[in-house]
């Protein structure tokens, strides 16, 4: 089947062949002529499928006939995080290059003003996440009266990160005789119920099993300690041909200090987080698609719908606490047919969360044989090359390196555990989301620190 098989109109079929794609994909070729004759639709696909242009590419032809009035936009798209609403943005912005629609991107983290001058001229599409619209609603400054087409992507994201009751406020909004299209990779009963709740009479379009493997994503998992998770991460890099990789930590905090820990060894790496206010994320992006950077440190923010071409692998520093989580961070990897490869470090805390991910998927997970690669990358301390890292064939530092500020000798190690006690677990915490507080410690107080505290 070809685009041009679909019932989109010559000026979206020019944009998209400049684009360089010809055929859909299998969520694209369903859904596009059901939402070109204006049903509501229910989407399930995984990530990675091309599910942004299987609706993108039918509102931008349904939108070409009709005027914008001022505060009232024609069509709405809720999407759960910044990066996703501005990666929609983008995608308007390309194939909607030969239409004369007009858009505005209604996210957190940026001043209202500009976006409250776009909504005063009146706007086609408008993106935005559930916060800043309903902040914006509060104020009295957008009107959802004139809005026949909504969107809700990525509805088992908005789930977990407790934007579902923000968008039922949203739908009571909207005129009740409206076109309503929900895409989800899952359809866990709360996304059911709103579907159920929201839509009349969906088709259902779905592409793969929710959470099933890709088979152009190799998958490993890679046994190691809390304290060598650095070190193993290091050898994984230096042993595998990487282009681009996007390595997921649990935390914030992690995220930042494995990125200061990769540059320290000389990596091109760069960070991106939910504390990063909106500009500091994008310019982040935009220096690891243009190749400034090859390595992302990630939390789970970008961890759901980003495109970012050539992604050769995904690490996961830490296991992620949900099992769906895995199947979005590795789907960052093995994009449109290409191949990929994900590794997950593992230490013993982490079976159980291990043995939900491969319920889940199915699938058995391979050890990956480290080979000793892990041993070596801890030389003496007195070796002069333990010293000062020397760098790699591939310019980053070579796996026996280590900085000083990093190293620490076997008595200082040994003087750093209490004798006689095992360190108290810490307490779980939650995920990380889009605008949520940095993870601090929350776990039991240390005994060094609780000397002369109650006493």
């Amino acid at each position: 089947m070809k685009f041009a098989d679909l019932g989109l109109s010559d000026e979206l079929l020019r944009a998209v062949t400049e684009s360089g794609y010809d055929e859909p994909t299998a969520i694209q070729a369903g859904a596009i002529p059901s939402v070109l004759m204006m049903r509501d639709m229910i989407g399930i696909a995984q990530t990675g499928t091309g599910k942004t242009a299987s609706f993108v590419l039918p509102m931008i032809d349904i939108l070409a006939h009709g005027r914008t009035r001022a505060l009232m936009p024609r069509s709405l798209i809720l999407e759960p995080t910044r990066e996703l609403a501005a990666q929609v943005a983008e995608n308007f912005e390309k194939y909607g290059k030969y239409h004369k629609l007009s858009m505005a991107l209604l996210i957190g983290g940026v001043q209202m003003g500009d976006q409250v001058k776009a909504l005063e001229k009146g706007v086609d599409v408008l993106i935005a996440t559930p916060g800043r619209l309903m902040d914006l609603f509060e104020r009295g400054k957008i009107l959802l009266t004139g809005c026949n087409l909504l969107v809700i992507d990525e509805a088992d994201r908005m789930l977990d990160m407790g934007f579902i009751p923000d968008i039922e406020n949203i739908c009571t909004k909207l005129p009740a005789n409206r076109q309503t299209l929900l895409f989800s990779a899952t359809m866990p009963p709360p996304i059911k119920k709103l579907a159920d709740k929201f839509l009349s009479n969906p088709k259902t379009i779905e592409v793969a099993r929710p959470a099933s493997r890709n088979e152009n994503i190799e998958q490993f998992v890679v046994k190691t300690s809390e304290r060598g998770k650095r070190d193993t991460l290091r050898s994984l890099i230096e042993a595998e041909s990487i282009g681009t990789a996007i390595i997921f930590c649990n935390r914030k905090t992690t995220v930042r200090e494995l990125a200061k820990s990769l540059q320290r060894y000389g990596y091109k790496a760069g960070e991106i987080h939910g504390d990063m206010d909106q500009s500091s994320r994008i310019a982040e992006l935009d220096r690891f698609k243009n190749g400034t950077i090859n390595i992302l440190v990630a939390s789970d923010v970008a961890a759901r719908g980003l495109d970012v071409k050539g992604v050769s692998h995904v690490f996961n520093f830490d296991a992620p606490w949900h099992p769906d989580d895995y199947v979005h961070r590795i789907g960052r990897t093995g994009r449109a047919g290409a191949k990929g490869r994900a590794f997950t470090l593992i230490t013993p805390s982490d079976d159980e969360a291990i043995d939900n991910i491969q319920k889940l998927t199915g699938y058995q997970i391979p050890v990956h044989d480290m080979g000793g690669a892990e041993r070596e990358t801890t030389r003496p301390v007195g070796d002069r090359e333990e010293r000062e890292p020397r760098k790699s064939a591939r310019g980053g530092r070579s796996r026996s390196a280590k900085p000083a500020s990093e190293e620490r000798s076997g008595s200082e190690k040994r003087t750093r555990k209490p004798e006689g006690r095992k360190p108290a677990p810490a307490a779980p915490r939650s995920r990380d989301d889009d605008d949520g507080p940095d993870d601090g410690w929350n776990g039991p107080m240390p005994d060094f620190l609780s000397v002369g505290f109650g006493s």
